[in-house]
């Protein structure tokens, strides 16, 4: 399975496949607390509420998502703690269900009996076992939210045994908690996942009525987001490039048939960033820059990232995406543009001949580094930072065919439909040359992050050595 709330979903296909094979093998979902806000949870509960065989739903409850549990359905959660699973308000029930209970979800011979006593059941059931996030582990019991997930760390301590700060998170927050205090309609909106804005909980706390927290439910935080925006607010959600998956028709419908001026931030959407399979944070420039009325927006700096965030909050005339820039993206001296409502005007760097290096977003400095190299090899390259993922500067690339033999683009995701193929459909009938630098659409796991860059081609030497045999120098 991938991102939550989907076992319930899987499990009552696994289901059906097997009564329709005659087959008698039990079939279990495993589903905590949080993952119950996401729609697709509650999709799987209703269509199992009808099923007419054997289906075993776990519900682990620790009252607890990412971070705090957010949403109506928790209270019936706690009503059914308080009294032993005996409250009337129970929604499992009232999709049709079986329902037992387990106070102490720790207790492993607690757990046996209650397997044993639904193992090869006939008809759909869950049972809502009660823990203790964290339970066995002193640090993790006391701070919750933090041991979510946690780098390596010393045992003895809880101290992480390597700090992996996010400035970007940290930029963001401060500009949240600045805008809260000068404007009466500004909304940070989470899914659950604070901590990628850099909203802590204190940080929530000093926001107070300017944060929603929607729980793990990214559709309905786009949806919401789009509301809030046509009713004149200010919002803004920001989530990790992964879970945006979940709001294609949201982002699609929703927002942008509407145009509604809702602002998005969309963090670690890198190779660089999260590498295992379930997670992966670089498919987002095909899915998004694709979508009618999105305006989607590609940083090469903190200070850039800030100037577009001031833009596209207060500004009523455009659905924004903003990629957050990596981590490992630093600051730059160069002049910043403070307005962007002229859509898809490119920014030329470095004039140079011969050939133009277009290094998107993130991968902007590796564009400078490759014209470095060319260079050191007679080629003195053009430099252009896009700024804009969703549409072509076609005055600046009509330009370029004057004096230039060879565009090259560098974007830090999958080529299939991203921003290089956009150049290369622009040149598609003239004599230009063109480079597309990026990633084969393919699913990645565990990958080494200099390994894959290298495979690629995505490293100076390599982008320099490419655009040199192409030119036939």
């Amino acid at each position: 399975m991938g991102h939550t709330s989907t076992s319930i979903s899987l499990a009552t296909g696994l289901a059906k496949a097997r009564d329709l094979k005659g087959g008698k093998e039990n079939i279990i979902a495993l589903i905590g607390d949080g993952s119950m806000s996401g729609g697709e949870a509650l999709e799987g509960l209703n269509t199992a509420g009808e099923m007419d065989s054997n289906l075993i739903i776990i519900l682990n409850d620790n009252d607890q998502a990412i971070a705090e549990i957010h949403g109506g359905m928790y209270r019936g959660f706690r009503e059914l703690r308080e009294t032993k699973g005996q409250s009337a308000r129970n929604i499992f029930k009232a999709m049709g269900l079986d329902y037992r209970f387990v106070g102490d979800g720790n207790d492993a011979e607690a757990l046996i009996a209650a397997f044993r006593e639904v193992k090869d059941i006939d008809h759909p059931v869950v049972i809502h076992i009660v823990t203790r996030k964290g339970k066995g582990y002193k640090f993790a019991e006391e701070n919750k939210e933090d041991w979510h997930w946690r780098m390596p760390f010393d045992i003895e301590t809880g101290k992480v045994k390597q700090e992996m700060a996010d400035p970007y998170a940290e930029q963001t927050a401060a500009t949240f908690l600045r805008m809260a205090k000068e404007d009466e309609k500004f909304v940070a909106i989470s899914a659950a996942t604070p901590l990628s804005m850099g909203l802590n909980q204190e940080r929530r706390r000093e926001l107070g009525k300017h944060y929603v927290d929607v729980c793990i439910a990214e559709e309905q935080a786009v949806a919401m987001a789009s509301g809030l925006a046509r009713n004149g607010a200010h919002p803004v959600f920001g989530d990790y490039a992964t879970f945006f998956q979940r709001t294609y028709d949201q982002l699609a419908q929703d927002l942008c048939v509407n145009n509604n001026p809702a602002t998005f931030l969309v963090f670690w959407a890198s190779m660089y960033g999260m590498n295992d399979v379930t997670h992966l944070g670089f498919y987002d420039i095909p899915m998004m820059s694709n979508i009618p009325n999105l305006v989607y927006l590609a940083p090469t700096s903190p200070e850039e990232y800030q100037a577009m965030l001031d833009w596209a909050v207060p500004q009523e005339k455009y659905p924004v995406a903003i990629r957050v820039p990596h981590m490992t993206v630093g600051s730059s001296n160069r002049p910043v543009r403070k307005n962007y409502d002229e859509l898809n005007k490119y920014e030329v760097v470095r004039q140079g001949s011969r050939a133009a290096i277009l290094g998107l977003g993130n991968f902007y400095n590796l564009a400078e580094e490759a014209a470095d190299k060319l260079k050191e090899r007679g080629i003195e390259a053009t430099v252009i930072n896009p700024l804009f993922i969703t549409g072509q500067d076609k005055e600046l690339l009509e330009s370029l065919k004057s004096n230039h033999e060879l565009v090259a683009t560098l974007e830090d995701g999958i080529l299939d439909g991203g921003f290089g193929e956009k150049i290369a459909r622009f040149y598609g009938a003239d004599k230009m040359k063109v480079l597309n630098f990026g990633l084969p659409k393919n699913f990645y796991d565990r990958y080494d992050y200099e390994v894959l860059a290298k495979e690629n081609h995505l490293t100076a030497e390599q982008i320099a050595e490419d655009v040199l045999n192409t030119l036939g120098k």
